[in-house]
């Protein structure tokens, strides 16, 4: 139904495809992935608007094909005065409204040719969409998403992660042939996020959605589009199947370089030995087999495969601290209490160790953000920070810590850092270098802005820090990163996230909120809960086992020991069959 061919696109500062193609077809769920700035955004732009944008290449979709769109930013409309069932209601009962009105016209109307046609439209409109069962269906989607209490409140009233599930329901409704999302996944918490999976799941037609979510991605698609590099690669199978498919064949190509290195060295010593006796014969023919001997090198070099999805660079973090803090409160927190409209949190005590890695967890709304601002801020009767510290902060509201009028090389001198030769050096390791670093931070995508948070966090070489949402928008290989770099940062970690394997892989225990209080909850216990609602049992330890297994194999492979590498792939095979 959608098909690209030789789709060429670039910016005045950078190219973003060269001769990509791709087809997506009916029935299709489909997980648009690439690292922070490939350009899936922009992509999804061209699909949706193709006579915006001056591409190259061929762009074919179907002239009657409906697409939905729920964009990343979707927010809720407060001065909408109408239910939430109204509101996903909103295009049945316009129509519904339309066919009553043309009815009462049928009663006064002298040219009922022109009316029955009107009507007929509407009807036809109507029936596309299932409207007659747009009520029970509408109760269906609610009840799938566990959010039927929410039916007779006001739209304006329910939180952002809430109101985007409603928008994801209102566009599934309208039965578009094809339904595009942008990150729908970023900042919903546990309960939403299976909620935006079983929607997915649910949805009959064609999707492409743009995620970096590991939990959707493992358990909501069949087809993987990969964008990297100017290039793209299709997928037909599931995500945990694609990676295990980079694996072989990453495998497969090193062991060619292998062989091919060892065939280039061995070419480099007899044309050593050509030149060397050219030096002291000057024969026509051993000029001529010298020259023929260089030629087969350059071949050889210029035959090598390249493969931009299969060794993706991950970026370089790391937490460094000033001087360690012996093992003591870092952060005490004592009778706090905060609201707003109602009571978010009522007396709640807890303090934070100097090694510490915490994870503070619960549902949208709860007061978390509002906690950790107030900590960084440190201005509190309740919350108390030790002297001896200093602390970085990393908000999931972007603007909060990064100007988007500097470039990146001005945000870092504003930063501290001396000169603009400093800063390329030490970014280079963040993923930006060349012609990036003089671009305006607003015109970034959000992995590229979070990034760059991250990287002024490392730069504050704090005892303590402060992580809001810090995986939102993160590509996965980033993501990864910043699990190791969390697990090996000698200082304590305070960090909101709703991604599973984050907490899971980074931290020590969860802080969970829960009716207005924080308790303390062991990372066994924390597995345990989410295992009720989230995954099969001991899946998360399989995934443990997965991870461990990889590592062998990229210890193997940086050994060039291929058959022990094989031995392992097959190891991996078995395990992934079980996830």
């Amino acid at each position: 139904m959608i098909k690209v061919e030789n789709l060429s696109f670039s910016f005045p500062q950078k190219e973003l495809y060269n001769n990509i193609s791709f087809t997506l077809e009916e029935a299709q769920h489909c997980a648009f992935i690439g690292t922070s700035g490939s350009g899936k955004s922009t992509l999804i732009d061209i699909l949706m608007d193709p006579e915006r944008h001056l591409f190259d290449g061929k762009l074919e979709i179907d002239p009657d094909c409906s697409i939905g769109y729920v964009s990343q930013f979707s927010q809720v409309d407060k001065t909408k005065e109408m239910t939430v069932f109204e509101y996903i209601g909103e295009e049945f009962i316009k129509i519904q409204n339309e066919i009553t009105s043309i009815y009462a016209e049928m009663a006064t109307t002298s040219d009922m040719d022109a009316l029955l046609e009107k009507y007929q439209s509407a009807l036809d409109a109507f029936e596309s969409m299932d409207g007659d069962n747009f009520e029970s269906t509408i109760n269906k989607q609610l009840n799938l998403a566990n959010l039927m209490k929410l039916k007779d409140l006001n739209i304006s009233s329910i939180s952002g992660g809430e109101f985007k599930l409603i928008q994801v329901m209102k566009e599934m409704l309208s039965r578009p042939d094809l339904m595009i999302m942008d990150e729908p996944d970023v900042f919903l918490d546990f309960e939403n996020l299976r909620a935006l999976k079983n929607l997915i799941n649910s949805h009959k037609g064609m999707l492409l959605v743009v995620t970096h979510n590991r939990y959707l991605l493992n358990h909501c698609f069949n087809k993987i589009i990969h964008l990297e590099n100017t290039e793209i690669q299709e997928f037909d199978g599931r995500y945990i199947e694609y990676n295990f498919s980079l694996l072989q064949t990453k495998m497969e190509l090193q062991e060619i370089a292998v062989a091919e290195q060892e065939e280039i060295e061995r070419y480099d010593g007899i044309i050593d030995n050509l030149r060397a006796i050219a030096t002291y014969n000057s024969e026509a023919s051993r000029g001529r087999a010298l020259k023929a001997r260089v030629r087969f090198q350059e071949r050889l070099e210029a035959r090598r495969i390249k493969a931009p999805f299969v060794d993706i660079k991950q970026p370089n973090i790391r937490f460094d601290m000033d001087h360690e803090i012996e093992d003591t409160t870092v952060i005490n927190v004592s009778n706090y209490s905060v609201s707003f409209d109602e009571q978010l949190l009522d007396n709640v005590s807890f303090e934070i160790k100097s090694t510490d890695k915490v994870a503070i967890i619960g549902p949208n709304g709860t007061g978390k953000t509002t906690i950790l601002r107030e900590i960084f801020k440190n201005n509190h009767d309740s919350i108390e920070i030790n002297a001896d510290v200093t602390v970085a902060y990393l908000s999931q509201v972007q603007g909060e810590m990064l100007n988007d009028t500097n470039t990146i090389l001005d945000e870092f001198i504003d930063a501290g850092f001396k000169t603009y030769d400093e800063i390329r050096s030490y970014i280079s390791d963040y993923g930006f270098e060349g012609e990036i670093l003089n671009q305006k931070i607003g015109s970034l995508s959000g992995g590229e802005k979070n990034m760059l948070q991250l990287a002024k966090v490392s730069a504050g070489k704090a005892n303590i820090l402060l992580l809001d949402e810090p995986t939102s928008h993160l590509d996965t290989y980033t993501q990864i990163a910043l699990e190791k770099a969390t697990q090996d940062y000698k200082g304590a970690v305070l960090m909101i996230s709703h991604d599973f394997y984050s907490v899971v892989n980074g931290m020590d225990y969860v802080l969970i909120i829960d009716d207005k209080k924080i308790s303390k909850m062991s990372m066994q216990e924390f597995k345990q809960m989410i295992y009720a609602s989230h995954f099969n049992e001991n899946y998360l330890e399989i995934e443990q086992k997965k991870k461990s297994v990889e590592m062998k194999i990229e210890l193997a492979l940086k050994d060039t020991n291929f058959e022990l590498a094989k031995v392992l792939v097959d190891e991996l095979e078995e395990i992934i069959k079980l996830l």
